[in-house]
């Protein structure tokens, strides 16, 4: 039995922490509770041996040990550290991210008395009390009421104080302010099973159960047949006879919950029940409580039948199906156009894993914005699948992550961290709409969802598929290097025709009617047509809220955050409200970085101006003009204002697919996955502004969601039509997106990324130096780039220090250097060697982000 572990802790330091284990057990992969800094945290344990450190260390020991195996295997704790090497992210924060099993660790805080408490305590007994205080009489005698309860030295928990003294939290903080009490924090180990309360006929057989349930009356009337468990029942009033019935009914079991739901709606009092645990009828036992997933259930059911494959679809399946039955890491690149059933592919293709006696992972990008996906896995494999996104409560997650974890659940959907699920025997990995940007974490560890997803396939030694209609151009290229097998489906699931997309000039419409018009005459009159004919509409307007620019006309002063360096959006009061009816708040000035609110001003706060400009149109605008457009049409908006949760979206979906909603105005959100076969048109407004962001994918980023939110139109039996309002028609990023040319556009782009060194042709780091005060942030970057320029390391070009373009988020200044390089090992190595020299330079490693491969230099 080893004397020491070594534990991985989720804090910011990019090594291991060395704990005497004291006569405990502990596996690697296993979690421990170790005091670190005055508190205690939860680690996984990295390594076991019985090398003690140098003399001048003091070593601690664990205090817990919480797993009695390890919870992750070698696999996956080998997945960790490559995350961390590649991600240049501490190893513990990497692990923390592999076990969401906070729900697993309570913490709170408890109290000691300290020694001004003591002699506060003593000199208080001593002079009878007669101390000054601005405090009631009441309160004090609670503060002496403490620190006599504490006077042993104890710890003791803030509800085990409250109850015993009546302090208030308030009244302890207050005390621990002056120093008579010290504060200290508590993780303890709880069990996070969701459990319920079921109900049990006592000593009742199948055949009894039954015999009392045909026999109400009988029972009623003390009749001698009436027994359970060979015993007589004795006499019953009416409703404890109506209860046993209705367990009787369910075979001698039913959840409390459920059997209360039915007996109140009979008038029958809750306390009955407990009338019949206390006379031995009845008892009660903890069970499981099942996950639920009843809305994918109810979406699912129009996929149950629509699995069988064209003649594209099988040949894509038959690729993938023989990688798998070959064995071995090889991954694919299925590349299909909107509306060419990939996900169908997907299904067929797990169904092939699961009877080979293996388990497979899906992954896509947001599952509140792909009910329909979730769906269709839902209805093929029911209750093998299990979901894990950030929209499941921490028990619901914990209990996910245990099923998966004991092979109870074969099929895995979720979001980017669910490529970190303890799936055994994983034989087949998916990950859907792979280009999506959602897959990029954007805290510490900064991973790709989709990167990452290769990797653990490499491992393993299994097949991975990347499917997307408009895939990354790292992908792109990765398939025209051979290192990537690119399967294609190049047509509409039955022969539908792609639809036709055509360019509105905006500069024309100005110069033949003379103003500036949110929607162009040509888009309304197509609006109102389609409409007229009865089928359905759908407008993307990329921008929430009404405006988003608020500026003075006199001093030309932008009204901005005062926690960002961002401008306020505008949202007009009146009708926002969510699909479940919840109000939101009206008018009002709001940052989409930070959450800030305030109110609209009636003047310049600069120059104290009357007019102030409001610039920009938004989903909200959007939808107002169209509300004045089309006062006959049944309008609806999908944006972050009016989607809160997957239960807002699944309505939503649901009013759109029945017909209830037939004009739909909203951001990107309308352009991800959605199957509505009604949707005959699609408006693009405003699109082609991020083509002048100071970002290289800028223009890749404009081409996919152009060609994603045209796939939403023409997915039934009536061909679709797409109108794209620009300024810019002859850009290539619009001539390609018209012509449905992806393999034309990334031609282009790729040769321009080329003749550039951008990624897929090099690599880039963006490391941001933060702080909140200006000045740290200055000398900070000043001494990382005066090192950088004196190092000139080998391959690697430096662009920076400067102000980052968002130079301030959240009250944190924020300056950036950006490290380029045409291999990677050189990039890694000198990000090691620049995080040797902050710590050398002691400056904080919170102050540092190191962010590999950016999705954006913003």
């Amino acid at each position: 039995m080893s004397v020491y572990c070594d534990v991985a802790l989720p804090v910011p330091l990019d090594r291991a922490f060395t704990y005497e284990l004291g006569g405990l057990e502990a596996e690697v992969g296993a979690r421990v509770m170790v005091p670190f800094g005055g508190q205690r945290l939860v680690g996984v344990v990295v390594g076991l041996h019985d090398v003690a450190p140098g003399d001048d260390v003091e070593v601690k020991r664990v205090q817990q040990v919480m797993d009695e195996a390890a919870l992750l295997p070698g696999e996956l704790m080998e997945l960790g550290k490559w995350v961390a090497a590649y991600y240049c992210a501490p190893l513990g924060e990497v692990l923390r991210g592999m076990m969401p099993l906070t729900a697993e660790v309570r913490r709170q805080w408890v109290y000691k008395i300290g020694e001004q408490g003591r002699k506060v305590l003593y000199e208080g007994a001593a002079k009878g009390s007669s101390r000054r205080s601005k405090l009631s009489v009441e309160d004090q005698n609670r503060e002496y009421s403490v620190l006599n309860y504490l006077e042993s030295g104890e710890a003791g928990k803030t509800a085990t104080i409250r109850s015993a003294t009546g302090a208030n939290k308030a009244l302890l903080d207050a005390m621990a302010k002056k120093r008579w009490l010290v504060r200290e924090p508590l993780a303890e180990v709880r069990d996070a099973r969701r459990v319920e309360m079921l109900a049990v006929l006592v000593g009742a057989t199948e055949a009894e159960s039954s015999h009392l349930r045909d026999d109400e009356a009988a029972v009623k009337m003390g009749h001698p047949a009436a027994e359970v468990g060979g015993k007589r029942l004795p006499k019953l009033n009416e409703n404890q006879l109506a209860v046993m019935a209705e367990l009787a009914g369910c075979g001698g079991r039913e959840l409390v919950r459920e059997l209360r739901g039915r007996m109140s709606a009979r008038g029958i009092p809750d306390s009955t029940l407990g009338t019949l645990v206390k006379r031995g009828l009845v008892r009660l036992e903890e069970t499981a409580q099942a996950f639920h997933v009843t809305g994918l259930q109810q979406e699912g059911k129009k996929f149950a039948h629509e699995h069988v494959l064209n003649e594209a679809q099988t040949e894509a399946l038959g690729t993938i199906v023989a990688a798998m039955e070959k064995g071995g890491f090889r991954p694919h690149l299925l590349y299909g156009i909107t509306g060419s059933g990939k996900t169908a592919v997907y299904v067929a293709a797990m169904q092939r894993a699961l009877v080979a006696g293996k388990s497979a992972l899906l992954l896509v990008p947001e599952i509140g914005l792909t009910p329909g996906t979730a769906a269709q896995m839902v209805a093929a494999f029911g209750g093998e699948v299990a979901l894990l996104h950030s929209q499941l409560t921490p028990d619901e997650r914990a209990e996910q992550w245990h099923r998966i974890r004991r092979g109870e659940a074969r099929v895995v959907i979720g979001t980017r961290s669910a490529v970190f699920a303890p799936m055994p025997d994983l034989g087949l990995i998916l990950v859907d709409e792979e280009h999506d940007g959602s897959y990029k974490q954007e805290e510490t560890p900064r991973y790709h969802g989709r990167d990452v997803a290769v990797m653990r396939a490499k491992l393993l030694g299994c097949t991975v598929v990347l499917g997307s209609a408009t895939p990354s151009l790292e992908s792109w290229q990765n398939a025209e290097r051979g290192r990537y097998a690119r399967v294609e489906i190049l047509a509409r699931v039955e022969a539908r025709p792609l639809p036709k997309v055509e360019m509105i000039d905006m500069r024309e419409e100005f110069r033949e009617t003379g103003q500036e018009q949110l929607f162009s005459r040509r888009l309304i009159e197509e609006t109102q047509a389609t409409i007229d004919r009865g089928e359905q509409v759908v407008i993307l307007i990329n921008r929430r809220g009404y405006s988003f620019v608020v500026m003075c006309r006199s001093c030309g002063e932008k009204l901005e955050c005062e926690n960002c360096a961002i401008s306020l959006t505008y949202h007009k009061g009146g009708e926002e409200h969510s699909l479940n009816g919840e109000a939101r708040v009206g008018q009002r000035l709001e940052c989409h970085y930070c959450g800030y609110r305030r109110t609209v001003p009636k003047a310049c706060p600069k120059c104290q101006s009357e007019h102030l400009y409001y610039l920009g149109a938004g989903s909200q605008q959007g939808e107002e003009r169209l509300q004045e457009l089309f006062p006959g049409a049944r309008i609806g908006r999908m944006d972050r204002d009016t989607v809160r949760s997957r239960g807002d979206m699944e309505r939503l979906l649901g009013k759109l697919q029945s017909g209830e909603i037939n004009l739909l105005v909203g951001t990107q959100m309308i352009a991800k996955g959605h199957d509505i076969h009604g949707v005959t048109l699609v408006g693009v407004v405003g699109a082609d502004f991020a083509l002048g962001l100071p970002d290289f994918r800028a223009a890749e980023r404009v081409f996919q969601l152009l060609t994603q939110v045209s796939g939403r139109a023409g997915r039934g039996e009536l061909p679709g039509k797409v109108l794209v309002q620009t300024y810019q028609p002859d850009h290539y990023v619009n001539q390609f997106a018209r012509e449905h040319d992806y393999t034309g556009f990334a031609a282009r782009e790729l040769y321009f990324r080329r003749a550039m060194r951008y990624p897929p042709f090099s690599v880039l780091a963006n490391v941001i130096i933060q702080s909140e005060r200006l000045e740290e942030v200055l000398e900070w970057s000043t001494k990382l780039g005066r090192w950088l320029q004196q190092r000139k390391l080998e391959g690697v070009r430096v662009l920076g220090p400067a102000a980052a373009p968002n130079s301030r988020l959240k009250r944190i200044y924020r300056y950036h250097l950006v490290l380029k390089a045409d291999r990677r090992d050189v990039l890694g190595a000198a990000i090691r060697e620049m995080l040797v020299v902050v710590d050398r330079e002691e400056i904080p490693r919170r102050a540092i982000l190191v962010d590999v491969d950016p999705m954006h230099l913003m």
